[in-house]
């Protein structure tokens, strides 16, 4: 006995009774059944009746798992999704109540995957039972209906997305592709084809080329229209199946065009221009005076409600000399990304050989310095035939519109070596009625565009650019320009491009030592 600190009273120390197991005789705690757990294991089986083996069908192909009836998830080893999936295959487990599930480890080609769980139930006499037991499921690939259609004939496509732009260059083709690659917007295509005008991509799905298209939408001025062919009908269970194609004009107005506005679209933009220049292309047009510096923007649906094309495109780019120019007051320079100024100019290809010099009001005040090259339009003497053009009465227009500035004479140097980064491109089947005159094209336009990324931080900000592991070091190249003028790419703009060489020469090693 002992004396409680308290009160001072005693207490009896109790000891709980043991009676005996009616099966074993051994000495055990009062339970309901009077049974000892290994006696009443013996007699009940709570995981009666309960599935051990399941076989679950898995696509090699996408690697996703069929959910019955006809879905497909897509979940990674011992995942908890995977987890989910696999006690959702189970019958009968509502007649138990589970208390932990884990997976046991199994190799991962052994096409097994086995499943410990816990559960209790109520046996004999209200007493509670607890046991373990382990699930296999065994994995069976069988492909899903779109991969099996990929696999029988890969040109076979549910839906196809034209995109088309008609302008005489590449250049919206390149940016866009680029942001296509950098979104995984092209992801789901089965199939994607270069085309004269453009580029086809081939959808097993319907909806998959829906996301496309509004992807499209969001970064480009387009209008789209869709149609549907009747591919074949099954009278017994009235099903329809369709091929629908989705045809996307992009807006032909693309950057540094000159544009020539019509009278109803200048007067709904404030009466800006009409002679403006297009200095960025997104789901919106940006709209540049180069005499007032005043800008507009136009959306995708005001610009197809009136559309109009380039008055000039940038094919048609002259290079000037700038021999003098002169800031204008700070007033008149109200915009913080350009600056007005007056500058005096002259033809590369007349310099020397006639006193043709001319006088304009540009937008690169802040760029330009006497002796540098800048690249404009010759309206002096270009033969322009517009209709919107020929509207405007007394209208007198600039002899010269200063674009950009040009590094042609810097970039002279620098032709034929490497760029210490590079774009990565999509994987397109070429059409074989394209010559070689359009790939010589494509790849002067492709250095073009290039060139045009190094000179505009912004555009450069939307894509993806990677470190080119063979290119010379980028300090070696920088140290190349001596006036440290020449547009180059910030280092810590680039990316790391993931290369699995490593990987598979570490499964290749795997292998051999397997074999051996």
């Amino acid at each position: 006995m002992a004396m409680a600190a308290t009160d001072g009273t005693f207490l009896v120390p109790q000891t709980q009774g043991t009676v005996l197991c009616c099966l074993c005789g051994v000495a055990m705690a009062p339970n309901p059944a009077n049974m000892c757990v290994s006696c009443l294991r013996s007699q009940v089986d709570i995981t009666e009746g309960l599935q051990k083996h399941v076989t679950v069908l898995y696509c090699p192909e996408c690697e996703r798992y069929l959910q019955p009836p006809r879905c497909w998830i897509k979940a990674g080893l011992e995942s908890r999704e995977l987890l989910t999936f696999c006690i959702k295959r189970l019958k009968n487990l509502n007649r138990v109540r589970l208390v932990d599930a884990g997976f046991v480890w199994t190799e991962p080609h052994s096409k097994r995957l086995k499943v410990k769980l816990k559960i209790q139930k109520e046996v004999m006499h209200g007493a509670i039972l607890e046991q373990s037991y382990t699930v296999e499921f065994v994995v069976q690939d069988h492909m899903c209906e779109a991969c099996s259609r990929a696999a029988a004939n890969p040109d076979q496509w549910v839906a196809a997305v034209q995109l088309r732009q008609k302008v005489d260059h590449k250049r919206t083709f390149f940016f866009l592709e680029q942001l296509i690659l950098k979104h995984a917007a092209a992801a789901l295509a089965i199939n994607i084809k270069q085309m004269h005008e453009g580029i086809d991509f081939f959808f097993s799905s319907r909806s998959h080329a829906l996301k496309f298209v509004d992807f499209v939408s969001s970064v480009v001025p387009v209008k789209s229209r869709n149609d549907k062919q009747l591919v074949s009908h099954d009278t017994k269970n009235n099903s329809y199946n369709y091929k629908f194609t989705f045809s996307v004009e992009i807006c032909p107005v693309c950057k540094d065009d000159l544009v020539c506005l019509p009278q109803k679209v200048a007067a709904g933009l404030g009466n800006i221009g009409p002679l403006v220049l297009c200095t960025r292309v997104s789901n919106t047009l940006m709209l540049l005076d180069t005499q007032t510096l005043r800008s507009a923007f136009v959306d995708a649906s005001q610009y197809w409600r009136v559309p109009y094309r380039a008055l000039i495109s940038s094919r048609q780019l002259v290079e000037y000399v700038v021999l003098d120019i002169e800031i204008d007051s700070p007033a008149e320079s109200s915009s913080q990304k350009y600056v007005l100024a007056h500058a005096q100019v002259v033809r590369s290809s007349d310099f020397g050989k006639n006193d043709t010099m001319f006088n304009v009001r540009t937008h690169l005040g802040h760029l330009l310095r006497p002796g540098d090259y800048a690249l404009g339009y010759d309206l002096y003497g270009a033969n322009t035939n517009d209709l919107e053009l020929e509207k405007y009465r007394g209208l007198v227009l600039p002899e010269v519109v200063l674009v950009k500035k040009s590094y042609e004479e810097k970039r002279q140097k620098r032709r034929g070596k490497a760029r210490p980064w590079k774009l990565k491109s999509l994987e397109m089947d070429v059409d074989e009625s394209t010559g070689g005159k359009e790939e010589s094209k494509r790849a002067v336009e492709y250095e073009r565009f290039m060139e045009e990324l190094e000179e505009d931080p912004e555009m450069r900000s939307k894509i993806a650019l990677f470190k080119n592991p063979v290119a010379v070091a980028a300090s070696s190249i920088a140290g190349e320009d001596e006036d440290g003028e020449l547009p180059q790419v910030p280092l810590e703009e680039l990316l790391g491009d993931l290369t699995l060489e490593e990987d598979e020469n570490g499964e290749e090693d795997e292998e051999e030592d397997m074999e051996e």
